[in-house]
């Protein structure tokens, strides 16, 4: 049978249909795994560990992983529009000591004001480093993560600031509301919140446009440099946020190597696990808030099986691995 097409046939477009359908489902396993695993996950926890599914577990699970999921949440914002932010660790520890230091010396409110307003000062001095000073976001957003770091430690000269229990400013990080603590309101209303400024706005629209390509989309008038630095501006914000929590919830502001240790990372992590393209252009809030659960709920199995923690970071790095995998079989599929 010949493979020559018939004189007059149209030249064929496109990839051939049996690519698409391949391509749809490794898109689809990208957009759901993540929640597969999850379930999976819950239930093998649920007949290996009697004590997973009490009510003081689960929120226990819920409750330390509010301030990743905050940070997560808006980091997702910067890597869908190109960026990538290693700083929120040291923005994190600052925050929480400005914070504290307010709070110990005025009122409560503006002490949590300022911790947040501290965020996202540095968030705006990330995106001008990146898209006015057209540094590498690696680059640019580890040295301010070595730079925030040393004025959290000049500021508080190594010592802890410590907050009196007794003070208004601990009740936000230690109460909460219908049995569940204010830190994981403030997380799910955050994400709620990035979520619909990412997929039901303008400026989502603009997001995605500038990870997905940058020239094109400057060239149809996207503003992609004021785009680009909102993003970083949101994950300042939202690492001030999870800081002043912290801060809130043990009654101490602290710039030691375990304030925020490795928040950048289990922040990445979690987005990249979700499904979000370290390239840009492609992601989801909710899937991110997934890979946070689901990275919540690993650590959490691990402590209820009495796991060596060590295991822990082999399945963290498996996990990001097919994730990346995924994407970049994606991508060179689309190329």
């Amino acid at each position: 049978m010949s493979l020559t097409p018939s004189p007059g046939a149209p030249p064929p477009t496109g990839p051939p249909a049996s690519w698409k359908r391949r391509q749809f489902k490794i898109g689809s396993l990208r957009d759901y795994a993540i929640t597969i695993a999850l379930i999976a996950l819950v239930v093998f926890l649920a007949v290996r560990a009697d004590n997973f599914l009490t009510v003081s577990n689960l929120k226990n699970v819920l409750e330390q992983s509010a301030g990743l999921g905050i940070v997560a949440a808006a980091g997702t914002l910067v890597i869908i529009a190109g960026g990538f932010d290693l700083s929120v660790g040291a923005i994190f520890a600052i925050s929480g000591v400005a914070a504290a230091e307010v709070a110990v010396h005025g009122d409560p409110t503006v002490a949590v004001l300022v911790g947040i307003l501290t965020g996202a000062a540095f968030g705006v001095g990330n995106g001008l480093l990146v898209t006015v000073a057209r540094i590498n976001p690696f680059i640019a957003t580890l040295g301010s993560a070595f730079l925030i770091g040393g004025l959290a430690v000049r500021i508080t000269h190594g010592d802890l600031i410590t907050v009196d229990f007794a003070s208004p400013f601990t009740h936000l990080g230690s109460n909460g509301t219908l049995g569940v603590k204010y830190s994981v309101w403030i997380w799910f209303l955050f994400a709620v919140a990035m979520g619909i400024l990412l997929s039901r706005t303008v400026f989502g629209r603009y997001v995605f446009a500038s990870g997905g390509n940058r020239e094109a989309a400057r060239l149809s008038g996207v503003p992609v440099g004021l785009v680009r630095t909102a993003t970083y501006t949101l994950s300042g914000l939202a690492a001030g946020i999870a800081g002043v929590l912290s801060a809130s919830r043990i009654g101490t502001g602290q710039a030691d190597a375990n304030s925020g240790v490795n928040l950048e990372l289990q922040a990445v992590a979690a987005i990249i696990v979700g499904g979000t393209s370290i390239w840009g252009g492609e992601g989801a809030v909710w899937r991110t808030v997934v890979g946070v659960l689901l990275l919540g709920v690993i650590g959490n199995g691990f402590t209820l099986l009495s796991i060596d923690p060590v295991y822990q970071n082999i399945v963290y790095g498996g996990i990001i691995l097919v994730a990346a995998g995924v994407d970049a079989r994606l991508r060179r599929g689309a190329s």
